[in-house]
């Protein structure tokens, strides 16, 4: 399995979510609970908050696509060697 790269990529994926919700559990507990029990509630993001995630999430996205049209994944130099059109062509005149 490891050397399978659409399972590492899954795996990758489930990882970075878990992580997320690791964060979101240890944030959203600690503003759930204040220092006076008299004061304890559920917490509910305002629109404000949820501007700011949704901000962060699309940020992110637009500064990943822009590397990866700049600064490719895949070597061209590599992607070119095996191109059919790459290939030098030996012409023989007679």
């Amino acid at each position: 399995m490891r050397r399978n790269i659409p399972v590492m990529f899954t795996m990758s994926i489930f990882v970075n979510i878990g992580m997320w919700f690791e964060r979101f559990t240890i944030i959203s507990t600690s503003l759930h609970h204040d220092y006076l029990p008299a004061s304890w509630g559920y917490y509910s993001p305002t629109w404000v908050e949820i501007s700011i995630f949704t901000g962060t999430i699309g940020i992110f996205f637009t500064l990943f696509l822009i590397f990866a049209k700049f600064v490719p994944m895949i070597a061209i130099a590599e992607v070119k060697s095996i191109l059919p059109n790459s290939q030098p062509k030996h012409h023989h005149d007679h």
